[in-house]
This record gives structure tokens, C-alpha cells and sequence, in this order.
């Protein structure tokens, strides 16, 4: 626990004051009854058979000041809260590997299974967006409270040929600022391609060439300003892919444009170590998977890399995000806490005094 304002603990050196202070009251109060010759008038200024229940409401109060100096000095510690994060990126590989089946039933199947689970566990005010992309990436259901229409759109998730990681990525960002303008320079993963520098908005549908379908608003892009990894807590991505990248942007360079805009991408590498051959469009192809560009683009974004071989890894996974997206551990002021506890304090001695003795004193 620490103190936002720490000079205000020295106000704890008036305790042993006040102690003092009733100490020798008590003493004045003794030394006074004294006085009197009559036997049952000092028993009287001394107290009928309290004994020690005298000192409980000023023991009470003394400690009620002690919580509410504290109070005061407004203490913080890092307690688990419900996150501020509004809105989840599902951006998911629907290329022709996913058919794999070293992974029962399938790949794609138990990436569906797992999806909607996760979707499940989520709080209901939370929104969720999915992603879909092989070639092409494209924004399948935009950011919605519905979880029908959410489990909807994994059903009717449609395989294709080619992985474009770094197009998932993008289209996750584009999602989550659909007004915002992607810097031509610098991070913005077109440069990669030696595309035509475009200040307008990045479509949500991507080509098999990774160049958007649709630039609009052509004009000199505004220069956005990088913030710190991590620091957009008003949405974070859930990139899975079972293979590297054959097409579309550079993957690691999308990933530090979205470090760039502080969004979070938690990658995950979803498919057996052994991997399986699969026949796809008269063609056949092993997914190998990438994880050290997983890895990189998670790095870039303060997010993390998980690897799921397995249905069953796939859902710890997904379990793991899950209860690290609805709360977080942060630094909160809980001086409330203590003055709560101050209060009740000094409530409880006003209530024993009024008792025991029919007034507070």
C-alpha cells in the first residue's frame, strides 16, 4: 500500500497526544473525587462498577481519528477491477489450412468452438468485433453487444487460400478507429509494398495484394502522434493463425503501427507441433507456423504470444484471456476504505457511551 499525500501521516503524531491527554484526564478526574469526604460521592465521580467498559468509547474514537488521519492521507493499492476495455478484436485465420485435422474435429471447428465460448464469458457490455482473413481480410461482424449474430458470423466463417497476418491486424485497427487516418510514412505496413502514399481511410476489405479496396477521403494524411504500447484501454485485438504469412502486408510492421496507436494484439499460434497436409482447391500445403512473428507483433503491442496445439489448449487459452480482459490489477486509491471504517468507529463509541452510560462523553 502507498499514500498519494504522505505528508498527511504526520498528523499521526497527534495519537500518542490524545492518549496522553486521556491519561491525564483520567488522573485529574481521580485525584479530584478524592476530595470529597463522603465515601459513596467518590465512588460516584469515579463510576458505578464500570471498570474497564469506561474505556471503550474513547479507545473506540481514538482509533476512528487514527483510521481517518489515514483516510486522509488518501492510501492506494493495486486491487483486481473490472476493465475499462469496451470493445474485443477477434481477427481469425480462415485460410484452406484450417481444415488440418491433427487438431479433432478440425482445426477451423475447434477454433469456432473455443471463439464462441469465449464470446460467452464475456461481460454483457462488452463489445466484440470479428475479423476473418486468409488473401484478404474483412470485418465479418462489426463491434456488437448481439451474441447471436456474433456466433452467427463464426458459423459462417467460408475457407480460403492464403494467409495475409499482417491484413488481420489492420483491419482490427481500422475497426476500432473508423475515423482515424493511417500515416503513409514511418509504421503504416503499406510502405512495405511500395504502394502510393494515400492520408485516407484504410478499408475494412483488403486484396489478395494486401492493398486496401478502398482509399477514401484521398488527402495529406494528419500525422498521428505514437503513444505508449498498451495505453488504448478501450479495446484490445485476438489475433489466431495456424500458418506464416504467404501475402498482404508485413505483419510485424502492422503490429508496430497498432503498438503506435496503443491497442493491444494478443497473438495466438493455433495447430499440432507435426502439423498436417491438407487438400485445398486441388492443391495440397502444410500450415508452418510463424511464432517468432507472432512473438514480434505481440512484443510490439505489450500483448502476449500464447501457443495452443491442441482444442484443449485453445480454450485455456481463451479461458486465460478471458479473465485478464474483464479485470485488471491497478493502482486505486481506497482511502473510501478506511474512512468507512473511521466512521463506523466513532459511531460504535458514541453508541456504547450512549449505553452504558446515557450520554456520549
Amino acid at each position: 500500500m502507498t499514500f498519494i499525500w504522505m505528508d498527511m501521516l504526520w498528523l499521526l503524531a497527534l495519537v500518542p497526544l490524545l492518549i496522553a491527554a486521556y491519561i491525564w484526564l483520567m488522573r485529574r478526574r481521580k485525584k479530584s473525587a478524592l476530595r470529597y469526604a463522603n465515601l459513596a460521592i467518590v465512588k460516584q465521580a469515579m463510576g458505578r462498577g464500570v471498570g474497564w467498559r469506561r474505556h471503550v468509547p474513547p479507545a473506540l474514537l481514538l482509533a476512528a481519528i487514527t483510521v481517518l488521519i489515514i483516510a486522509v492521507a488518501r492510501p492506494a493499492a493495486v486491487v483486481e477491477l473490472a476493465s475499462s476495455r469496451a470493445t474485443v478484436i477477434l481477427s481469425m485465420d480462415v485460410s484452406g489450412s484450417m481444415r488440418a485435422r491433427d487438431v479433432e474435429p478440425s482445426r477451423i471447428v475447434a477454433a469456432q468452438e473455443a471463439a464462441k465460448e469465449f464470446i460467452k464469458s464475456q461481460p454483457a457490455d462488452v463489445q466484440i468485433g470479428i475479423v476473418a482473413f486468409a488473401s484478404a481480410a474483412v470485418l465479418v461482424q462489426a463491434p456488437t453487444i448481439d451474441r447471436e449474430a456474433l456466433v452467427q458470423a463464426i458459423n459462417n466463417f467460408d475457407l480460403r487460400r492464403g494467409t495475409a497476418v499482417g491484413s488481420g491486424v489492420l483491419v482490427a485497427l481500422a475497426t476500432i478507429f473508423p475515423d482515424e487516418t493511417f500515416d503513409a510514412e514511418g509504421n503504416d505496413p503499406r510502405d512495405q509494398l511500395g504502394l502510393p502514399s494515400f492520408g485516407g481511410k484504410l478499408s475494412q476489405n483488403l486484396s489478395a495484394t494486401g492493398e486496401p479496396d478502398g482509399l477514401l477521403n484521398a488527402k495529406e494524411p494528419k500525422k498521428h502522434i505514437p503513444v505508449e504500447p498498451g495505453s488504448y484501454e478501450s479495446a484490445v485485438v485476438i489475433l489466431l493463425t495456424d500458418g506464416a504469412t504467404t501475402t498482404g502486408p508485413d505483419p510485424v510492421a502492422a503490429g508496430r503501427l497498432a503498438g503506435d496507436y496503443g491497442v493491444r494484439v494478443f497473438t495466438v499460434g493455433f495447430g499440432s507441433a507435426a502439423g498436417d497436409v491438407v487438400d485445398f482447391g486441388g492443391r495440397s500445403m502444410r500450415a508452418q507456423l510463424d511464432a517468432d512473428t507472432l512473438q514480434a507483433i505481440a512484443d510490439a503491442t505489450d500483448g502476449e504470444y500464447y501457443a495452443a496445439s491442441s482444442a484443449a489448449d485453445l480454450a485455456g487459452v481463451y479461458n486465460s484471456l478471458s479473465t485478464r480482459l474483464i479485470s485488471e490489477k491497478k493502482l486505486t486509491e481506497i482511502a473510501f476504505i478506511f474512512a468507512g471504517v473511521g466512521a463506523l468507529l466513532a459511531l460504535a463509541a458514541a453508541g456504547l457511551s450512549l449505553l452504558w452510560f446515557g450520554r456520549v462523553a
